[in-house]
């Protein structure tokens, strides 16, 4: 019979928290949090010089876009540092898996069509993309930890279903 034995017998592995410690996900943080301070930049700066010279419906177009765009960088943000908080032991994954409950992280879409896309600036809407791609990243990896982990049974031997099917299947003990 086949002994598996860790230093913790009552541990799941798991894939989504050797992630977050990863250099993807280190990538990931500082890729958000760049994200974060360009479009402060911008919004405080060039864009607020490039919403002086739209269209009443283009600044109000830019104005709701801005404030969308402002909240689903917070919420990223807010979950990016909770994660690194994790990765470097000042929180547990439950700890911040508590704290996460009061940062509402959700699926935002711009809510302007494609001809209003094309009167706001030009970098303004590239912001926006990327934004959407960050967020859309992170909630499949908020997908991954914490849905996952609420879903998938605890197995303190987690490759026991497969040594059992080997077992049956070549009649081992």
């Amino acid at each position: 019979m086949i002994q598996l034995s860790t230093s913790e017998p009552d541990a799941a592995l798991s894939f989504a928290n050797k992630l977050v410690s990863s250099e993807s996900f280190k990538t990931l943080f500082r890729d958000g949090m760049t994200l974060v301070e360009e479009t402060a930049a911008y919004l405080d700066g060039e864009g607020r010089e490039d919403a002086k010279t739209l269209p009443r419906l283009g600044a109000l177009a830019y104005a709701t876009e801005s404030m969308r765009l402002t909240t689903r960088l917070m919420q990223t943000a807010s979950w990016l540092l909770l994660q690194r908080a994790v990765n470097e032991g000042e929180l547990t994954q439950s700890e911040a898996a508590s704290e996460k409950r009061k940062v509402r992280l959700s699926e935002q879409q711009t809510g302007i069509s494609p001809d209003a896309a094309k009167k706001l600036p030009e970098r303004f809407v590239a912001i926006i993309d990327r934004s959407l791609r960050l967020q859309s990243r992170i909630l499949h990896l908020d997908r991954v930890l914490y849905q996952a982990a609420d879903e998938a049974p605890v197995l303190s031997r987690p490759l026991e279903p497969q040594l059992e099917l080997l077992r049956a299947a070549f009649g081992g003990e």
